[in-house]
């Protein structure tokens, strides 16, 4: 059998599983002649021993290896040109991977933006997995340039891009958990997963439509806020998914307990905790347990990701599935609400669509149902939740600094609520905000520092004309 492999990023000490790359690899596996594996890379490996591993595990078959979820790990991207550069076909794949390919808007006319990564990869996909059937097909005559989703540079150093399919549900059904390896010292070992994932949303509903936004400079470059910029943009503007995926809509039901059928189970012979990948999941959460348990699956513990809105407006959604879940003994963790902020005017900056209000009543309602159902409940960060706070971002002022301490202290949301450690804003070169900070430099006359494929935003990033 030819073989495959898929390069994604990991933390050390971790043991949960990898959806997408997983998927992927079983896609390709199952529908071509190649075994294809998923390597887990963190940030302490050797990047010496990895090649050794890759290159034994290739053996005399020439190194096909795709790059996906790789959340802008300069040294990854290093090894992947370096790899090409011994004659191995590298791709990068997953969110992001066409424009992480292609560089940052007008970076030819701008020497400071992103220039993108092309040069590290022999092409790019961009889209479902099985788009790549045809380049492996015809990868050995050169007969692949025509595959869908497909990016890569032509004899005049042109990028050329094809359009991608959508997706289809017969491969969205299934995932191969036991195809995931870390790097050991004797090569890849095998690594058991204890937490797993189930697609049921591509994309956020939130990002389904663009609708026009006004967003106030940086604090350092304008501490009145009367400075503004029109965009229009899908979801929150600091999420690189939306622009990505925007709203791809739902899975069915069959296709989702067909993935959860695919879990492995824990040593009672329950289905390990799964995260459901569904930030709406509460108008179906009873039908799908309901189902579940039909088709003698045995759940622990299911893990949601919410909007604190939709939280909120399907409180009767999630009572019913928490009764059933009490009979079941099925622990529902709300492992993430993205709050990011607790200042309306950095939550509109955001383009959340959510007030403090709105983020403090869904608190309240969760600390509610944690008093009536204390053992199918969970959501603190005693119990692993780990809630979206952004600080710092670029508009962060004394007075939303003090807004903010005045919300922690009076709802005790150190408590139960806040991370270890907040996650300062992100730009992403493809986001919204990347559009607004762009606009910002061609209006001020000004430059703010690269950082790989992410765009600085504070005074120390400005570049010095």
């Amino acid at each position: 059998m030819k073989k495959m492999a898929i390069i994604t990023s990991y933390f050390d000490g971790e043991s949960y599983g990898l959806l997408g790359p997983q998927m992927a690899a079983t896609v390709i596996q199952e529908n071509t002649p190649f075994e294809c594996i998923v390597i887990a890379v963190t940030h302490s490996d050797d990047k010496a021993v990895l090649t050794k591993a890759l290159f034994g595990y290739f053996g005399k078959e020439m190194p096909i290896v795709g790059f996906s979820s790789l959340n802008g790990r300069e040294d990854i991207f290093l090894f992947a040109k370096a790899l090409k550069a011994e004659g191995a076909i590298t791709f990068l794949a997953g969110p992001q991977s066409d424009v992480d390919f292609l560089g940052e808007t007008g970076w030819r006319d701008y020497p400071h933006r992103f220039r993108g990564f092309s040069e590290a990869f022999s092409f790019a996909l961009q889209g479902p997995a099985e788009q790549v059937f045809p380049v492996l097909e015809g990868i050995s005559n050169g007969q692949w340039k025509n595959a869908s989703g497909l990016l890569y540079t032509d004899d005049d150093c042109r990028i050329v891009q094809t359009p991608r399919q959508s997706w289809k549900n017969k491969f969205l059904r299934r995932v191969r958990w036991n195809n995931l390896y870390r790097v050991g010292q004797t090569g890849l070992e095998n690594l058991t997963i204890i937490s797993g994932q189930v697609i049921q949303h591509i994309g956020c509903p939130h990002a389904a439509q663009a609708k026009p936004v006004e967003l106030v400079y940086p604090y350092h470059l304008d501490s009145k806020g009367e400075k503004r910029i029109r965009l229009k943009l899908k979801g929150c503007s600091f999420c690189d998914v939306s622009s990505d995926k925007g709203f791809h809509g739902a899975l069915d039901l069959d296709t989702v307990l067909s993935q959860i059928a695919c879990l492995p189970e824990d040593a009672e012979g329950r289905t390990i905790s799964f995260e459901l990948i569904n930030e709406n999941a509460l108008p179906g959460l009873h039908r799908l347990i309901q189902e579940s348990s039909g088709r003698g699956m045995s759940l622990s513990q299911i893990k949601l990701t919410l909007r604190a809105d939709w939280f909120l407006s399907n409180e009767n959604h999630l009572r019913e599935a928490l009764h059933l879940a009490r009979k079941l003994r099925i622990r529902i963790l709300l492992s993430s609400i993205g709050f990011e902020s607790f200042d309306d005017r950095i939550l509109r900056n955001l383009n959340k669509g959510l007030t403090v209000k709105t983020n403090i009543d869904a608190i309240l309602l969760m600390r509610r149902l944690k008093k009536e159902f204390p053992l199918q409940w969970a959501y603190s960060n005693r119990d692993g939740a780990i809630h979206g706070l952004i600080h710092p971002t670029p508009w962060d002022s004394p007075e939303t600094d003090s807004h903010i301490q005045q919300i922690t202290a009076s709802c005790h949301i150190h408590l139960d609520i806040l991370p270890a450690h907040s996650v300062p804003l992100i730009i992403h070169h493809a986001s919204g905000l990347a559009d607004w900070i762009r606009e910002i430099e061609t209006s001020e006359e000004i430059c703010f520092e690269r950082y790989v494929s992410v765009i600085g935003w504070w005074n120390e990033a400005l570049l010095k004309m």
